[in-house]
C-alpha cells in the first residue's frame, strides 16, 4: 500500500512475500479456522525454505540483514492470509528468535535459530499463565536447581504455537526471596518427558494457530539452556516488547486490508432502490473511514520501525512502539467492522471471509500486552519525555501565550 516509501529491492522482497501467500490453499486456512488442522506447520517450512523468516537477522544466522521497515513489510503481506498466520510466523521467527541472537550464546543461536528460520524447527513463547496474563512479575512458574541443572514446574496458557513448538522459550521464578523483578530467568526448554501441551478448542478467533495450554512437570533442564543472566528474565523480556507489539500492528494492518476490499468490490456491485449502493454517502462514507484508518495505521507502523532503525532513545521508542500497538489494533478493528456492517446481513455469514477476520481480530487488542497496558507505558513514558524535554528548556513554553497568563492567582494547583 506504500509503495513510494519502499526501495525497488523492498518491493521485490514484498513480490516474494505474495507469492508465499498465494502458494497457501484455501483448504489451509478453513481448516484452521474449522479446529480441523491444529498447527500450519506446512506453512512454516515453505516461508522458512523460501528464506522469508526473520529477514532482519544477520545472514550468518539464517537471515537476510535486513531492517525493521523490511520486516513490518513481511508481516503484513504474511497477514494477508489470515491474523493467525502472522501470529504463528512472527513468535518464533521475531519473537523467540529475537531473544536469541540477542541474549544467546553461539551454542544457543546453532541449536534454535538456524534451524528455526529454516523451517526445520518451531517455537513458542510462555509467558502467560493461568493466574494471570499482564502482571508478568507475577509468574509462578519456578525452576530449582538440580544439581548443574535445573528442574521446571509450572503452567503456561494462550500459547500461541504451542502444540507445535520443538521448544519452548519460558520464564520462570529463579530467586522467591528476591524482588519480582529480579528473581526470574528465562529458559530454552526443549519439548521433552515433563512436558506436556494441549490444544484449546473454542477459541472465539485464531483457530488452528496451535494456542495451548502448556504444563512442565520436573523437567531437567541444563544449565546451557539458561538464555543470557540468571535472574536477569528482564534482559530478555523488556527488548522483546518490541518484536511483539510492533509485529502486532503489522500484520493487523495486513489482516485488515482483506475486509475493506472484500466490502468495497461487494458495495461496488450490490444495488439497492436501483443503484450501486456505493454511490449511497451512507455507505462510501464508512469505507472512505476505513481506508483511512488503514492508511493511518500503516503509516504508523512504518515510522515506528524507521523509529527503530535509527536507534531513537529507548524510551522513545518503548512510547511509540505501545501507541502504535495500541492505535493500529484498535483502528483495524474498526476497518473490520466497517467492512461488515456495509454488506449488511451477508458480511455476517461465511459466505465471505469478513466475519472470520472480525472474529480473528478480536485478539489484537490483547495478545502481547493488552491496550489498557499499553496506555499506561504511553502515559509513563510521555510524562517523563516531556519533564526531559522542559528542564532541559528544549521547547518554547507555551504558557505565556496568553492575554491573562500573568494572572497567577488563577493558576491554582492545590
Amino acid at each position: 500500500m506504500l509503495e513510494h516509501i519502499l526501495s525497488p529491492e523492498q518491493l521485490a522482497l514484498r513480490a516474494e512475500v505474495r507469492e508465499l501467500v498465494k502458494w497457501v490453499p484455501t483448504e489451509l486456512i478453513l481448516g484452521m479456522d474449522q479446529d480441523e488442522i491444529q498447527f500450519p506447520k506446512e506453512f512454516l517450512q515453505e516461508a522458512g525454505r523460501r528464506g522469508l523468516m526473520g529477514v532482519r537477522y544477520p545472514k550468518e544466522v539464517g537471515g537476510r540483514g535486513l531492517s525493521w521497515v523490511d520486516t513490518v513489510m513481511v508481516m503484513e503481506e504474511v497477514a494477508v492470509l489470515g491474523y493467525i498466520f502472522g501470529c504463528v510466523f512472527g513468535v518464533g521467527a521475531e519473537l523467540v528468535c529475537d531473544a536469541i541472537v540477542n541474549l544467546g550464546t553461539k551454542e544457543q543461536i546453532d541449536r534454535y535459530v538456524k534451524p528455526l528460520l529454516a523451517g526445520e524447527l518451531f517455537a513458542a513463547e510462555c509467558l502467560t499463565e493461568p493466574r494471570g496474563g499482564s502482571d508478568f512479575f507475577g509468574t509462578t512458574t519456578t525452576a530449582v536447581r538440580d544439581g548443574d541443572d535445573w528442574s521446571l514446574n509450572g503452567a503456561k496458557r494462550f500459547i500461541v504455537g504451542g502444540q507445535g513448538a520443538d521448544y519452548f522459550l519460558v520464564y520462570a521464578r529463579t530467586n522467591p526471596t528476591a524482588a519480582p523483578h529480579k528473581g526470574l530467568t528465562c529458559f530454552l526448554v526443549d519439548r521433552s518427558d515433563g512436558v506436556e501441551t494441549t490444544y484449546l478448542h473454542g477459541l472465539m478467533g485464531c483457530r488452528g494457530g496451535g494456542a495451548a495450554r502448556v504444563i512442565f512437570k520436573d523437567v531437567r533442564v541444563p544449565k546451557r539452556n539458561v538464555l543470557g543472566r540468571i535472574d536477569g528474565a528482564l534482559d530478555v523480556f523488556y527488548p522483546m516488547m518490541i518484536p511483539e507489539r510492533l509485529g502486532t500492528a503489522a500484520m493487523t494492518v495486513g489482516a485488515a486490508l482483506p475486509a475493506l476490499e472484500i466490502a468495497t468490490r461487494y458495495t461496488s456491485k450490490r444495488k439497492a432502490f436501483g443503484q450501486r449502493i456505493n454511490e449511497f454517502q451512507g455507505v462510501s462514507f464508512q469505507i472512505a473511514q476505513a481506508r483511512t484508518l488503514l492508511d493511518v495505521s500503516q503509516s504508523m507502523t512504518y515510522s515506528t520501525a524507521l523509529a527503530v532503525d535509527r536507534k531513537a532513545h529507548p524510551n522513545k521508542v518503548r512510547r511509540l512502539v505501545s501507541e502504535t500497538k495500541k492505535f493500529v489494533t484498535e483502528s483495524c478493528q474498526e476497518v473490520a467492522r466497517l467492512s461488515m456492517q456495509v454488506m449488511g446481513g451477508i458480511g455476517y455469514t461465511n459466505v465471505f471471509p469478513v466475519e472470520r477476520i472480525v472474529r480473528d481480530l478480536g485478539l489484537a487488542s490483547i495478545w502481547t500486552g493488552t491496550n489498557e497496558i499499553m496506555s499506561l507505558i504511553i502515559g509513563t513514558e510521555w510524562y517523563k519525555e516531556y519533564e526531559t524535554q522542559y528542564r532541559a528548556g528544549r521547547t518554547r513554553d507555551p504558557e505565556p501565550d496568553a492575554a491573562h497568563a500573568d494572572d497567577t492567582d488563577e493558576k491554582v494547583y492545590e
